[in-house]
């Protein structure tokens, strides 16, 4: 019997979602709003884009084979700062380029490269992030004077935050040994000393969001998670006093100052879906910006007051627009087809409460379903506009999304709890949205794929060998497949944060790498498996993947690979496209949909 093809409409359609350019929300110099930055990937490849608003001119600031994902304005508008690694290898160094175009530069020689760890430009100074597996080093480079190193450290630190004078620096540390809860420590730059130290304590992470953009203010805003959650506060680091900001909201905020200081724009997000407020700082009262149902990316408060997001729903393609609804910035061309709208679902689990988001393909159930686990783990899905998601429904499959316990937005505890026992834990959460289906007629247990990337790869692989009855078939993407392998080839920063997650290191905890690693559970794998790999991986390298898929041949197992020249994934859109139209020829094959490989139209707008 052959395989299920897509028809060419089917083809293009879902293509097309991925072909069609986007744009980000721009960045703007804090002293010249007329000038922005934005990445767009309408060559095909993501790049940088400097923007003049006063003559509305765009002009495409970088140019790689394999794009350039990190970049950002200087407070004067004059210097476009970018980061340049090496085909997706997230190593490199700090790049600069007058606003207006003309030759890039090292922007400060004597800081070597590394990953980026923070980056924070002034009017006198910069400071510069870097890790290495030496650790972390922070630099201070005056403009016309010696570049320092005001802070060295083996456990993971980074830059965040920095006065509008340049007089103080905020930045975060693991001192006491665990990244995932960083404590704050704010110095001054003129002699490096330290002026204040902010740290909650174990399992309570202070986060540094933004120093007032005021002259001579010392007012810094920080998420904590004193309640459960994240929540914010004011702290002001010269007088060491704090105000707690406590909003009747259900879900994790985040927040960023007006331009005046008076107020915070506040984000808010929540069983998958997000929304914006106006907090004022001065009457306590809280305003909601009236958004359409969806999710926000991203926001910013302009110096006239308005407010700028980028915004999407399941169904509705990202726009870069005002609270107040009028389009800000679109990228060229036609927008991409509409797609599906997602359902809610809440299913017991072993930890609580699950959420879960269903998509319904053309048909009557139970369907053939591709269960979608998101990476991270500390991420979640939610009612974004998501192309490959898309993909799948066009396909002829159901999708389920689940937020496992260690997904974000369901408070610190949930986010916690798999502490000591990874992929395990998040597994027991997704056999309960799959059993949980099955039971509602929803899902057909002989049609089941599992995929993901990333830690939503290193899930698929374990669920693959722990759960091997509930699986057709299984898609990796840029997975951990033997994590003691992986833990010795990934970045120090990473290290560092799988020894907070274990609770130690490889040779101190051995057994729960162990147990956790989809190497140690092959032989139990029963369904024929794709893995998708970067060469250039540092996250989850290349040799650890090689030794499981070694396994998967030695043990005559059914499998396919696809290698890419790139790192944690791809910024070319053709690449991402092959990637996909790869991963749904591997589902067709191996777990078809009954008639619904023709695809169907997604619901009118």
């Amino acid at each position: 019997m052959s395989a299920p093809v897509l028809s060419p409409e089917v083809t293009t359609r879902w293509q097309a979602r991925f072909r069609a350019p986007r744009v980000s929300l721009p960045d703007w110099a804090l002293h010249a709003p007329q000038r922005c930055l934005y990445a767009s990937d309408v060559s095909g490849v993501v790049e940088q884009y400097a923007w003049d608003r006063t003559t509305d001119a765009h002009r495409q600031a970088t140019d790689r084979p394999n794009g350039t994902l990190i970049g950002t304005l200087s407070p004067d508008g004059e210097t476009i700062w970018w980061f340049a690694d090496t085909d997706g290898d997230e190593f490199g160094v700090w790049m600069v380029q007058p606003f207006a175009g003309g030759e890039d530069r090292v922007a400060v020689p004597e800081v070597g490269p590394a990953y980026p760890a923070g980056l924070e430009i002034g009017g006198s100074l910069v400071a510069i992030g870097r890790s290495t597996d030496d650790g972390s080093e922070l630099w201070l480079a005056p403009v016309g004077g010696t570049p320092r190193v005001v802070y060295r450290h083996e456990d993971p630190a980074s830059v965040d935050a920095l006065t509008l004078d340049d007089e103080l620096l905020v930045v975060s540390h693991s001192e006491h040994g665990d990244p995932r809860y960083p404590a704050l420590r704010v110095l001054r730059t003129a002699d490096d000393a330290v002026v204040a130290e902010k740290w909650d304590g174990e399992g309570r992470g202070l986060h540094a969001l933004e120093f007032a953009p005021l002259p001579g203010d010392r007012r810094l805003l920080v998420g904590h998670e004193r309640r459960g959650r994240e929540e914010l506060l004011v702290w002001d680091v010269v007088a060491d006093s704090e105000v707690e900001i406590v909003l009747d909201l259900p879900g994790d905020v985040t927040a960023g100052w007006y331009p005046d200081g008076s107020a915070l724009l506040v984000g808010h997000d929540h069983a998958a879906r997000s929304e914006l407020y106006r907090y004022d700082l001065g009457t306590g009262a809280l305003e909601r910006l009236d958004t359409p149902s969806g999710v926000v990316r991203g926001a910013t408060a302009r110096p006239d007051g308005t407010v700028e997001l980028a915004w999407s729903s399941s169904q509705l393609p990202p726009v870069i627009r005002r609270a107040d609804g009028p389009v800000v910035l679109a990228a060229p061309g036609e927008e991409p087809p509409a797609a599906y709208p997602v359902e809610d679902r809440w299913v017991p689990g072993p930890g609580g409460d699950v959420h879960a988001l269903v998509v319904r393909p053309a048909g009557e159930a139970p369907y053939a379903t591709a269960f979608l686990v998101h990476g991270g783990p500390e991420s979640a899905d939610d009612d974004s506009y998501r192309a490959r998601r898309a993909a799948y429904v066009d396909a002829g499959y159901a999708v389920v999304h689940v937020n496992y316990r260690g997904s974000t937005g369901y408070g610190s505890a949930w986010r916690d709890a798999l502490t000591g026992r990874p992929g395990p834990t998040e597994l027991e959460d997704v056999a309960a949205v799959y059993d949980a289906l099955v039971a509602e007629g929803f899902l057909d247990p002989a049609r089941a794929v599992l995929t993901g990337g990333s830690w939503g790869g290193f899930l698929t692989l374990l669920g693959l060998g722990t759960q091997p009855e509930r699986w057709a078939a299984g898609i990796a993407e840029v997975p951990v497949a033997d994590y003691l392998a992986a833990y010795e080839d990934e970045m120090e920063g990473l290290r560092a944060y799988d020894r907070a997650l274990f609770g130690g290191s490889p040779d101190e905890v051995r057994e729960r790498y162990v147990r956790s690693s989809p190497i140690t559970h092959v032989e139990r794998v029963r369904a024929p498996v794709l893995v998708v790999a970067g060469a250039n991986d540092p996250r989850c390298p290349i040799r650890q993947i090689e030794n499981y898929l070694g396994e998967l041949e030695r043990l005559g197992k059914q499998h396919e690979v696809y290698r890419f020249d790139a790192g944690h994934g791809s910024l070319v859109i053709e690449e991402t496209i092959r990637q996909v139209e790869t991963a749904l020829a591997f589902a067709l094959r191996h777990c078809p949909p009954t008639g619904g490989h023709r695809g169907q139209e997604p619901s009118p707008r």
